[in-house]
């Protein structure tokens, strides 16, 4: 068996993440009209204020010590009185189908108690089987789905709470 950790991203990890953001990109261009510049990297905005924001937590993620991808959580929220959101969830590939992502998301709930969003866009197929896969797993008080549009995409959006885990 795998050992999986988060790991709290310190400063000096942030460009580690925008590196991994290229992997990001690059997968959600199979459904996103996302281009490669002439340089052969995608055109990723810094996203210094997203990291300054105080509600944003970065976390790397490592498998047996190796960096495998990474996660973030944020107040970026879509649905009302939602206080919680994973911002990005990327797991590079071969790291996928072992539990990996599931055991990144029930550690963060655990860690954030309180009033959960986690959306996908629809046309994400291995995001759409991934979530309707573990959400009943995650959230045995149960959740809400609610389809709203953003940025002009379609998306299925999960509502619940994250409860503090019993002693």
């Amino acid at each position: 068996m795998s050992s999986i950790a988060l790991h709290a991203a310190q400063r000096d990890d942030l460009e580690t993440i925008e590196c991994l953001m290229q992997f990001y990109t690059y997968d959600f261009s199979e459904w996103m009209p996302l281009k490669l510049a002439e340089h052969g990297l995608f055109n990723i905005l810094p996203l210094t204020d997203y990291w300054r924001k105080p509600s944003t937590r970065a976390f790397l993620i490592r498998v047996d010590g190796e960096l495998a991808g990474f996660v973030t959580v944020d107040d970026e929220t879509h649905l009302p009185g939602a206080e919680h959101n994973i911002g990005y969830l990327f797991v590079a590939r071969r790291f996928r189908g072992r539990g990996v992502a599931k055991f990144v998301v029930s550690t963060l709930l655990s860690r954030f108690p309180g009033q959960w969003q986690i959306f996908h866009i629809e046309v994400n197929q291995p995001a759409r089987l991934f979530w309707a896969a573990v959400m009943p797993d995650l959230v045995a008080e149960g959740f809400t789905r609610h389809s709203l549009t953003v940025k002009g995409y379609p998306c299925t959006f999960y509502r619940f709470e994250a409860l503090l885990p019993s002693s």
